[in-house]
């Protein structure tokens, strides 16, 4: 999966902070997280996502801007999904 840019290049990641979980029998949905819930996984690489560009301008005016941005994501890779 792809996640916001986490700062690391490698290594495990865990994330705690989860809003569903499905045991295969009943999907718990928390409000707002499900309690005592972890996803661990290992953090594969980096990427960027798709280049948008914003432009304005003010017609009769000789005023326009351009801008572009660029986010990048981290890539990890889900090991284990652990329920109570």
């Amino acid at each position: 999966i792809e996640v916001e840019l986490l700062g690391t290049e490698s290594g495990a990641v865990e994330f705690n902070e989860v809003l569903m979980f499905n045991d295969g029998k009943k999907a718990h949905i928390g409000t707002p997280h499900v309690a005592k819930c972890l996803v661990k996984g290992e953090v594969v690489g980096d990427t960027k996502g798709p280049k948008v560009v914003s432009f304005k301008y003010k017609r009769r005016k000789n005023y326009h801007r351009k801008v572009g941005h660029r986010q990048k994501y981290s890539v990890v890779k889900i090991t284990d999904i652990a329920a109570s």
